[in-house]
């Protein structure tokens, strides 16, 4: 592949840059800003939203006949890497989590009536997604196929769902859902996809989970489902094409959260940076001691590492490739570069990066859900074992 940029996708990036620089980087300086979840506060999103919106720095990843920019998935890295350089990037430009992964899911598969009642309001902005699939022990995690307990039974024109499910990211806030349930025991084609919205009854929100945080909007919550009717239209795919809907969804929102994931290594060890140059210490800077040189090369090689690994991934994923293997190896690097750039910024700017005084204590309680979410880092390694005793040395074939 080649990594230049397109003129467009530069063009984007730079802008972007400058949008986070003038009107979202001075939001992280006043607390009022932040909702009690220590996100960014609701309103103050949406005064955000609609500058992006209004400059062209909206939904890149959907089509332009929607709204979107369409640059691609090589243009999503590029660019979403640009828009978490601050904590409350992604977000304002309709890009975060679960939204992105949903919209990319939505816009591959649905109907065109689907995608009119359903995905149409999310890249518009006037609604909020969430991804139902996980559940408690014994249900599904890691492991759906085999695990789901959560069922969708036919009855006449309507599917009618009983289970549970927890840590569904953004519940709280969302209004549109996609629902992964048991349709069938069998075991590759036994799940099936739906939509439902949120004023339909049959179910409910049991909790809001705390966690470490800080928080994605509508938080992660624990749902129940006690006779949800969902009708047949609102199906997602063919009845058995839950688990592909499932992969479709992940395969891209994996690489999505690396692009992000990237953006903040990089301002974690742009705080660093700023800090090592000007604070001395035994008369001269803590940037001229050859250990803290040695500390801040070898995290910028890992970004870097990741960003190769990233843009890899993109790229056969823009060829059509499911790239599952390439995917699966960025996951694992980003999640660790992030967790590692992130502690080292904090080691070398001292008391000061524990303290709320930086960014850097959120970004390090946010890193360690990187090699838990969609796919813990131990499972994205057992993919990659699969890979190598099945293809030998071709593992790293060029792709001639």
């Amino acid at each position: 592949m080649d990594f230049h940029l397109s003129p467009e996708i530069e063009d984007y990036r730079q802008r972007i840059r400058a949008f986070v620089e003038e009107h979202i980087l001075p939001l992280e300086d006043d607390s009022a800003n932040y909702d009690e979840h220590e996100n960014i506060r609701l309103d103050v999103l949406d005064e955000m939203r609609e500058k992006a919106r209004s400059e062209g720095l909206w939904a890149f990843q959907m089509p332009r006949a929607r709204g979107g920019r369409e640059v691609g998935i090589v243009g999503m890295a590029a660019l979403y890497e640009e828009m978490n350089r601050s904590i409350f990037g992604p977000v304002c430009f309709n890009s975060g989590a679960p939204d992105d992964g949903n919209m990319i899911l939505l816009n591959k598969v649905g109907t065109d009536a689907q995608k009119d009642k359903w995905l149409q309001p999310i890249i518009d902005g006037r609604v909020r997604s969430a991804f139902v699939m996980t559940e408690a022990d014994p249900g599904a995690g890691s492991d759906p196929a085999g695990m789901m307990k959560t069922t969708a039974e036919k009855q006449g024109d309507k599917w009618v769902v009983h289970g549970r499910k927890w840590f569904i990211t953004g519940a709280e806030e969302s209004t549109h859902f996609i629902l992964i349930a048991r349709t069938s025991d069998d075991p590759r084609k036994g799940l099936s996809a739906f939509m439902f919205h949120r004023d339909q009854p049959g179910w409910k929100i049991d909790r809001r989970i705390e966690i470490m945080g800080p928080e994605e909007h509508g938080g992660h919550c624990e749902l129940s489902f006690d006779g949800l009717e969902i009708a047949d239209e609102d199906r997602l795919m063919n009845v058995g094409d839950g688990l592909k809907a499932t992969q479709i969804r992940l395969g891209t929102a994996r690489l999505t959260h690396c692009m992000r994931w990237l953006g903040l290594a990089k301002r974690s060890m742009e705080i660093a940076q700023e800090y090592i140059s000007r604070r001395r210490a035994f008369g001269k800077t803590l940037a001229e001691n050859e250990v803290i040189q040695n500390m801040m090369g070898a995290v910028a090689m890992d970004i870097q590492v990741g960003r190769l690994l990233t843009m890899n991934a993109a790229w056969k994923l823009d060829q059509g490739d499911f790239a599952r293997k390439e995917v699966s190896m960025a996951k694992i690097h980003v999640a660790d570069t992030l967790h590692r750039a992130v502690d080292t910024a904090i080691q070398l700017n001292g008391a000061r990066g524990y303290s709320k005084d930086t960014v850097l204590e959120w970004i390090y309680r946010y890193a360690r859900q990187a090699r838990l979410v969609d796919g813990a880092s131990e499972v994205h390694k057992m993919v990659l074992s699969r890979f190598y005793a099945k293809e030998g040395n071709d593992f790293w074939s060029w792709g001639v």
